[in-house]
């Protein structure tokens, strides 16, 4: 053991009540921010997996045509202006679903890639009539790129696909309707006509928004109702690594002229909102480690004052000034490395236990239970915030005492 951790360890038994206080702010800080951050970033990864689950990494929808050639739009040496030019003209949906997709399922990143044809319907019940978002899809291919049978919450999936005229429903829509599994319900399409789908089965994402607005029947039924029997309005595309979303789908669009959107443009607006509750809570969260910093710059402070004979003995015993300098800043390391492993434990376990809090949020995201997300991210975040606020704080005091003049001191005129 070097001197200075030594001598640092008997330094702080002299003030064991005060560095206990301030230990425990440390314990308390670093907790509150790991349970802080779990909380946040596991409303936030739910809503990121419902997301991913019902439309998928990328979007690949309407093709578009530039509307100038790249010559106009050189800054420089041209003789050509265009001012208010819009750069591209959409057409709606996707004629040649089978190409792209043949493309698509090419890419090493791409793990699934299915159709989908999205419109408007009315939904009627005994009860009401309500207008939703009706997707057809390919059942086969969008249980590969999509969560929809861990998203299933009544029914079988099996009776869907066994049933042409089959119908799923978001639970929310089911609700408010008034519909069941097993119930007869009219869709009606542009056309006006009342046409006779069966519940098969309901799910549920955790999205309001999904599961209010949206429900699923078969492609060809689809086209059939939208009256569009032959193209789709998307591909939804599952990658191995979400994450690289933006530069697949910019790719897609240089190479097939069709419009792709990743997931996190798609959520721009919930994603900058999570964020910011995120950064919030980290700094309201870490002001406690900080009061825990200013605690231990008083008692190193104070400690300094009481300690200078002792600093003069230990300099004309041949300690140098980085040696002195080293025994104050080891109390606040020892101080920090207690606070942040205590506090990493107490972090687990508040988050293991609210974790465990049944609740029954409805809103923006719907839960039975506190979502929390483990990441050694937080831990390590906790721990780096702790440290660097107790050296700030072990510093300046260490700094004094390293100044100290050992001759002054003992003549008595020293601090």
């Amino acid at each position: 053991m070097p001197p200075p951790l030594f001598i640092a360890i008997r330094f702080i038994g002299y003030r064991k009540k005060a560095i206990l206080l301030s230990l425990t702010g440390v314990i308390l800080g670093v907790a509150f921010y790991i349970c802080a951050q779990a909380q946040t970033q596991g409303f936030e990864q739910f809503f990121i997996k419902g997301t991913l689950g019902s439309s998928g990494a990328i979007i690949i929808g309407n093709r578009f045509q530039s509307l100038h050639t790249a010559i106009l739009d050189r800054q420089g040496g041209t003789m050509v202006n265009v001012s208010h030019a819009k750069p591209r003209k959409f057409y709606e949906g996707i004629t040649d679903p089978e190409r792209i997709m043949r493309a698509v399922n090419e890419f090493s990143s791409v793990t699934a890639c299915a159709p989908v044809l999205e419109g408007s319907a009315a939904l009627a019940t005994d009860f009401r009539q309500e207008v939703f978002r009706v997707q057809g899809i390919d059942l086969g291919l969008h249980l590969k790129a999509s969560a929809l049978r861990e998203h299933i919450v009544a029914g079988r999936i099996e009776d869907f696909q066994e049933k042409p005229s089959g119908l799923i429903l978001g639970y929310g829509l089911a609700d408010k309707m008034r519909a069941q599994v097993g119930q007869d319900v009219g869709l009606i399409g542009p056309d006006g006509e009342y046409r006779t789908f069966r519940i098969c089965a309901l799910f549920q994402t955790g999205n309001l928004t999904i599961d209010e607005k949206f429900g699923y029947i078969h492609l060809k039924a689809a086209q059939s109702l939208l009256q569009r029997p032959y193209g789709i309005s998307h591909l939804m595309v599952k990658l191995r690594d979400p994450a690289r979303a933006p530069a697949v789908a910019a790719h897609f669009e240089r190479l097939f002229q069709h419009r792709a959107r990743c997931w996190q443009d798609r959520e721009r607006g919930s994603l900058e909102i999570f964020s910011l509750i995120r950064i919030s809570a980290a700094i309201t969260v870490s002001t406690v480690i900080l009061l825990a910093g200013f605690g231990i710059f008083n008692i190193l402070t104070l400690m300094v004052m009481d300690k200078v004979r002792e600093i003069a003995v230990l300099r004309s015993m041949g300690y140098r000034r980085s040696d002195i300098s080293a025994i104050f800043l080891w109390q606040g390391v020892l101080v920090a490395l207690i606070g942040s492993a205590l506090g990493c434990v107490l972090g687990a376990a508040l988050t293991y236990g609210i974790s465990q809090i049944p609740v029954d949020i409805k809103g923006f995201l719907s839960a039975k239970r506190f979502l929390v997300h483990w990441s050694v991210m937080d831990y390590c975040a906790a721990t780096v915030i702790a440290f660097v606020a107790i050296f700030l704080a072990s510093y300046f005091p260490s700094r004094r005492a390293a100044r100290l003049a050992p001759v002054d001191i003992l003549r008595g005129s020293g601090q």
